[in-house]
């Protein structure tokens, strides 16, 4: 072996020893007069990058095709049911990308009207914190009106109302808070 193979070796066992000595610390316990004062906080940091149908999705029929297809719908589709026995609203051909960083989930407890603002209320709700900043990529969407959750259901007719399209970023600021329901 030559001097310069054994120097590169040494130096590689020195920087693989540093990086693998932190790994092997020791856990110790800590009393519960020091845990009591230890303070934190919980809850969810997400940050994503999501692409939707980008080159159109596996489903093929008499509504959905090939995204190069103008005829057909590639994108996925998401129906909600307003009422029990009304119709569905729903976001079809849903296609494009987007990425965050910062949305945060965590619990926050009200208990009070909201300094005048608003109802009474006192526990827990779920805090969704918006990510500062959203960046779209030829995202793009119809907002619409379905007689069935599915084109593929039975007396399908849906009524288009309008298509969203969307490039760049958006800067969101702010929480949302999701109150719980008394009735499930």
């Amino acid at each position: 072996m030559n001097a310069g193979g054994a120097i590169f070796k040494c130096i590689a066992g020195i920087c693989l020893a540093a990086l693998v000595w932190p790994a092997a610390a020791e856990m110790t316990l800590i009393s519960d007069d020091a845990l009591s004062g230890v303070s934190g906080q919980g809850g969810i940091y997400l940050s994503g990058d999501v692409s939707i149908n980008e080159f159109g999705g596996p489903l093929e029929n008499s509504y959905f095709g090939r995204c190069d297809d103008v005829a057909k719908n590639c994108g996925a589709r998401l129906a909600f049911r307003l009422k029990e026995t009304g119709g569905w609203m729903v976001f079809d051909d849903i296609r494009g990308s987007f990425a965050f960083e910062g949305l945060t989930l965590g619990m926050r407890t009200i208990d009070s009207g909201f300094a005048g603002d608003g109802e009474l209320f006192s526990g827990d709700v779920l805090e969704l914190g918006l990510p500062n900043i959203v960046r779209f990529d030829d995202v793009r969407f119809k907002i619409a009106a379905s007689s069935t959750p599915r084109p593929t259901d039975p007396g399908f007719q849906q009524t288009d109302m309008f298509s969203v399209e969307m490039q760049g970023d958006v800067i969101m600021e702010g929480n949302l808070l999701v109150f719980p329901t008394g009735n499930p």
